[in-house]
């Protein structure tokens, strides 16, 4: 008998399933000019140069994005001016810990041309799993577009049992989810059991997630960092895991330069500085824009990297 085995060749071979907002999404700063004020020209710049570095999607109102200080007249403006820049899936964040106020956002950011609505779990509150899923089940009848569950709870103080998610994941418009929990166990479960898009919200763990069946990667690093991990998806993809496993260890210096400290935000602006992709770096208070100290940082993990 003839060898029938590698019937496949190599370019039929997808180890990953579609992803339905793009595999690689910044989740982009918003720039701000020296007042403060929202600098939507900047803002358009930047979605430009992350497309055109690999980024097939981009989250804007996130909390990268600065998005407990933006208002909802800027965060409309946003979404707008960045849908009309770029060809990619735009998604907006549209979370707080107050349902009625969440509704509004989606319904808002949803109208303004969003993709799809990044959804954060109650924060702060500490809701009960009822409570979660009703949250959810407001959003969900006052949205149109998909539903990305964004689970965090190093931010919301929330632990989300798997039942949640099988409830969650019934409600018509919930596709997704952005799982920055670490755990890659029940992720495991959770993806097998609801069905959902699996996003990893760690860029430290991006690897292990692909392997689990994530689809790509919200991320901070990929501000500057697009092209490799854009390389590194395609690489898993086709089965290269060694190529994969390369690209993830050189990304790693930048890893710990952007997210080591916990001022997610303040690092990507920092790194967008040194890369010369924003004029500024002001941030609204509670956060303060990068010092010397902290662009030296970035810049640093950018050169460990093999990105300067």
């Amino acid at each position: 008998m003839g060898s029938t085995v590698n019937t496949m060749s190599e370019h039929d071979m997808h180890l990953l399933d579609p992803a339905p907002f793009g595999r690689i999404l910044p989740a982009m700063v918003t720039p701000m000019k020296a007042d403060g004020s929202v600098d939507f020209d900047a803002a358009v710049e930047l979605a430009k140069h992350l497309v055109a570095d690999g980024a097939d999607g981009l989250v804007v109102n996130g909390t990268t994005g600065e998005s407990p200080v933006t208002h909802m007249e800027e965060k409309v403006e946003l979404v707008k001016a960045v849908k009309e820049a770029v060809d990619v899936p735009v998604i907006s964040g549209a979370g707080s810990n107050d349902t009625a106020h969440t509704v509004r956002m989606v319904e808002q950011t949803q109208e303004a041309g969003a993709d799809a609505v990044l959804v954060v779990m109650p924060y702060y509150s500490r809701p009960s799993q009822d409570g979660i899923v009703g949250h959810y089940k407001a959003v969900d009848e006052s949205a149109e577009k998909p539903i990305i569950v964004y689970d965090v709870p190093g931010r919301t103080g929330l632990k989300v049992k798997i039942e949640t998610y099988d409830r969650l994941a019934e409600l018509e418009h919930v596709k997704a989810v952005k799982d920055a929990t670490g755990d890659l166990a029940a992720a495991v479960e959770k993806q097998q059991r609801t069905g959902l898009a699996w996003y990893s919200g760690d860029d430290g763990l991006f690897l292990p997630f692909l392997s689990i069946g994530a689809v790509g990667i919200i991320s901070v690093i990929a501000h500057v960092a697009s092209n490799p991990m854009q390389q590194l998806v395609q690489a898993f993809d086709r089965g290269d895991i060694t190529t994969a496993r390369r690209l993830a260890n050189q990304l790693a210096p930048l890893v710990h330069a952007l997210n080591g400290d916990g001022y997610q935000a303040v690092m990507a602006k920092a790194a967008l500085k040194v890369k010369g992709y924003i004029p500024s770096t002001t941030m609204r208070l509670p956060n303060i824009g990068p010092d010397a100290a902290q662009l030296d940082k970035a810049e640093e993990g950018m050169r460990a990297a093999g990105l300067l």
